[in-house]
């Protein structure tokens, strides 16, 4: 199609050719226009045909992340409000959390500043953005991020003790989240439990980085590793129940509406379950099989940054190779998930992260979709072949606007109060709901095969 510019009129029948629903998406406050309307796919459930792909969220639907992030949010804000930090009851879950979860860093923090900065200290947030600065120039392992905070630095210039200008607050308080984010990073890579422990919430006698439930069986599962044995997997996946809320460790509660879990608590990656539906056995032995013919592509995607991403992930597929080892099915089968869990990259066709695209074409927008697409190998004839999970309002859109309808929601604690009208399902059992419940939506095609 040639370049050329069109009036709304020509403009208006080219999008109505495309899609009958499209998105309104706000840009960043620096970039023109104020918001971009982009088209997006019909709403899918049921597969008619294989599924060729999966593209799954990290931070909330693949591990349980997103607690450390929201700390290091809290901790920026607390640290430009200089010594009012300490009397600040921390990111409201009815008011915060649907704007600080599931968009790009600088999207977060935006809302945070807009929200928050009349209580900001300029000099307060001026020191803790130099401490910021110097910690990442001598200790980050990301370049991408040493170079912006050179930029940052030289923007500030003479006012840097006493940041007052709206925009500058808005990368100081950027500059402050990911030193407090790779700190605890780094403390997790080098297994710095003195440290972790002084991190209010953080229970540092179990592992901070997690999955969440159902994330090891499912991965295994699409991969076609597991063929007629997953259904000996079917005590790992119990049936959901939206008056029951069950932690990472098996441990089920009753409803938790309305409180924060502690860091490294099991609820912090919750599901609603129960005891096993009594075909569960039967259902992922039928599923197994079929992926084991069929086995499906994978892919990650991500609006944290290339560093972040990949101490996460080895952490977590650490954790899955430990849990995969008791799992009661057969040596060859043993073998297979072992290799599949070795690594990200045995088991991802495509790991899109942040450092992928820009900053200011993450989630909502299509981008790192589209990118994990192409790198998976998927064509658009097959986009109608492809399920997304999310547990974000942008992340749901981000999955429709790059083309999948089959957008399932998988809400955890923190994102429940989320705006998931872009999801064609919200499975709020997640992943093992999807697969249990749902037969993950291949209901004719188990029947046919």
């Amino acid at each position: 199609m040639a370049l050329k510019i069109i009036d709304k009129k020509e403009a208006a029948g080219l999008a109505s050719g495309v899609s009958d629903l499209f998105v309104r998406i706000p840009n960043p406050s620096y970039v023109y226009p104020p918001y971009e309307v982009c088209p997006i796919a019909a709403p899918l459930t049921a597969f008619d045909k294989p599924p060729v792909a999966a593209v799954m969220d990290m931070d909330g639907t693949t591990t349980t992340t997103e607690t450390l992030c929201l700390h290091s949010l809290e901790f920026a804000v607390r640290k430009a409000m200089g010594a009012d930090g300490t009397n600040w009851n921390g990111l409201d879950p009815q008011r915060d959390y649907p704007n600080v979860i599931g968009n790009s860093t600088t999207k977060h923090v935006e809302y945070l500043v807009d929200a928050y900065g009349d209580r900001f200290d300029a000099l307060a947030l001026g020191e803790a953005f130099l401490v910021a600065a110097d910690w990442t120039l001598r200790h980050s392992r990301d370049e991408q991020r040493k170079q912006q905070v050179r930029i940052n630095l030289k923007q500030a210039g003479p006012d840097e003790k006493s940041i007052t200008r709206p925009d500058l607050q808005i990368q100081a308080c950027i500059d402050i989240y990911y030193q407090r984010y790779h700190e605890i990073l780094a403390a997790i890579e080098a297994g710095n439990r003195d440290f972790l422990k002084q991190i209010p919430g953080v229970d540092a006698d179990r592992p901070l980085i997690e999955p969440m439930p159902g994330v090891g069986v499912t991965l295994a599962l699409l991969s076609g590793d597991l063929g007629e044995e997953a259904g000996k997997l079917a005590g790992l996946l119990p049936m959901p129940d939206a008056t029951k809320t069950a932690g990472r460790d098996g441990s089920v509660t009753g409803d938790t509406a309305g409180t924060q879990p502690a860091i490294g608590d099991p609820a912090s990656g919750n599901a609603t379950l129960t005891q096993p539906i009594p075909d569960a056995e039967n259902t992922l032995a039928r599923l197994g099989r079929f992926f084991r013919k069929h086995p499906v592509r994978l892919a990650l995607v991500t609006s944290s940054i290339r560093y972040e991403a990949e101490v996460v992930m080895s952490e977590l597929f650490h954790v899955l190779r430990h849990e995969a080892a008791s799992w009661p099915v057969s040596q060859s089968v043993h073998e297979r998930i072992d290799r599949r869990f070795s690594s990200p990259e045995a088991c991802y066709d495509a790991f899109v992260t942040a450092s992928d695209s820009s900053e200011i074409r993450l989630k909502p927008f299509r981008d790192l979709y589209s990118i994990a697409l192409q790198q998976a190998g998927v064509g658009t004839e097959d986009f109608d072949a492809v399920i997304g999970f999310e547990d974000s309002q942008s992340g749901t859109v981000a999955i429709r606007a790059a083309g999948i309808g089959r957008c399932v929601a998988v809400p955890f604690h923190e994102t429940g109060g989320h705006d998931f009208d872009a999801a064609s399902v919200v499975a709020h059992g997640g992943l093992p709901e999807v697969i249990i419940q749902h037969r993950f939506f291949m209901e004719k095609l188990l029947e046919d095969a």
